[in-house]
């Protein structure tokens, strides 16, 4: 049964995601944008020859890659922060499952932009459809495959948001299915 902490903790936890939206997702773009374009841009230096940087704008021979806000994924960082926060965990496992996540994401990001940006570069024919396809549907793939990846190696047995919302729910239901004290006067 859900007592008062618990439903107290419930009830932060959404807020908190709440709060972080009504940003605009400003916060992790903040955050991410240097975190992906410097790693992108140092490793592209290793692979290739005549590489600088303009803000988010790696050139490699004279080829401008824009790191826009598609590329950096705040979206899926939200979407990744989100599941953890719907889902009931102790908070050493929260912190753990959340550093999995981001820290997982960010890499796999940065290995993704490197590697189409050395298709681009070298005019790989399929380049329009291959980015395209993994825009819309491998990142989706990507995101969801980390979640699994996560709850698996940290042994999460609770699905966000419907685990919170059954306890709840078995909350409500045993309170009102415990007799109530008559007086007697």
């Amino acid at each position: 049964m859900l007592d008062n902490k618990g439903a107290f903790y419930i009830f932060i936890r959404y807020i908190f995601l709440a709060l972080i939206a009504f940003n605009g997702l400003y916060l992790f773009y903040l955050i991410f944008t240097p975190l992906t374009v410097y790693p992108v841009f140092f490793i592209l230096k290793l692979l290739a020859s005549n590489v600088s940087l303009s803000e988010t704008t790696v050139i490699i021979n004279l080829v401008n890659i824009e790191l826009v806000q598609a590329c950096i994924a705040g979206a899926a960082y939200y979407f990744l922060l989100v599941l953890n926060f719907t889902t009931p965990l102790s908070i050493e496992k929260r912190i753990r499952s959340l550093s999995f996540l981001i820290f997982s994401f960010l890499v796999l990001n940065i290995i993704r932009i490197v590697v189409f940006s050395l298709l681009a570069v070298n005019n790989f024919s399929l380049f329009n459809i291959t980015h395209k396809l993994f825009w819309y549907l491998g990142s989706t793939i990507l995101v969801v495959a980390i979640w699994f990846a996560s709850a698996y190696l940290f042994k999460i047995k609770s699905v966000p948001v419907y685990s919170d919302f059954r306890e709840i729910y078995e909350s409500i239901n045993l309170r009102k299915k415990r007799p109530s004290k008559v007086r007697k006067r």
